[in-house]
């Protein structure tokens, strides 16, 4: 009798292991699964903030000396630049706030530069390097 008990006893005992420690590899698994469901969704958002970035910055390439709400600089830009405001704010739901603070700097620097240019002789490429770099390393760090 005392056997059958501690055969019972020990078969639980196995039976309970065995599955915590199931349930503890599907907790790792999960969790994997949802840091690269966030790392995906970071890397997508990055990406779109870059590119829009890129189109708002050949706006303010091409832009001209004058315009008004009707020239079609204007209405692609408007676009543009809402579709950046749009990826700037996702950023910081996104992202810890030293990355949204270099995105938002880039973003000001860059709407300023569109809508206003920039003085006679100063390159839109160099106003506009330092917060692009700076929102491009904060990124990275903490990507990894």
């Amino acid at each position: 009798m005392g056997g059958v008990a501690l055969g019972g006893a020990l078969s639980f005992l196995v039976q309970f292991t065995t599955q915590r420690s199931a349930e503890r590899t599907e907790q790792r698994r999960q969790q994997t699964e949802l840091s690269e469901a966030r790392r995906v969704e970071r890397l997508t958002l990055l990406e779109r903030f870059v590119e829009v970035g890129a189109e708002a910055e050949r706006a303010a390439f091409s832009r001209p000396h004058e315009w008004d709400d009707t020239t079609p600089w204007f209405l692609t830009t408007r676009d543009t630049m809402n579709r950046l405001w749009v990826a700037e704010r996702l950023i910081r739901i996104q992202f810890p706030l030293p990355v949204h603070d270099a995105a938002r700097k880039y973003f000001l620097d860059l709407n300023r530069t569109v809508w206003e240019g920039l003085p006679d002789g100063e390159s839109v490429r160099d106003y506009l390097e330092d917060n692009r770099l700076a929102f491009l390393d904060a990124a990275r760090a903490v990507m990894g």
